[in-house]
């Protein structure tokens, strides 16, 4: 099992628990492919760096997971179809 980070900028116009379901749903998708949850950061409202979909701000959540090498691949797959996610990166943590 390797450790990975899944990072999610959600959309800033929408309501609070419909901001909960999308990382949720996320977090659901992880377990799904077999991957363990470890923690999530909430970073919260942050100016982006340029428009997404004519929006300048964003929600910032770091998902920390456990998953099989082929698990990341799958999990990009449906984050990327996800509604009010503006962009996401799933990274390999080092052991360090």
């Amino acid at each position: 099992m390797n450790k990975y980070e899944l990072a999610l900028i959600v959309n800033a116009k929408i309501e609070d628990d419909a901001r909960a379901a999308v990382v949720e749903k996320a977090k659901e998708y992880i377990t799904r492919f077999g991957g363990t949850v470890s923690e999530v950061e909430d970073w919260g409202k942050k100016k982006l760096a340029y428009d997404i979909q004519k929006m300048d701000e964003g929600f910032y959540y770091f998902i920390q997971f456990e998953a099989n090498a082929d698990a990341p691949a799958q999990i990009e797959e449906n984050v990327r179809i996800m509604e009010n996610v503006l962009r996401f990166l799933c990274v390999r943590k080092d052991e360090a």
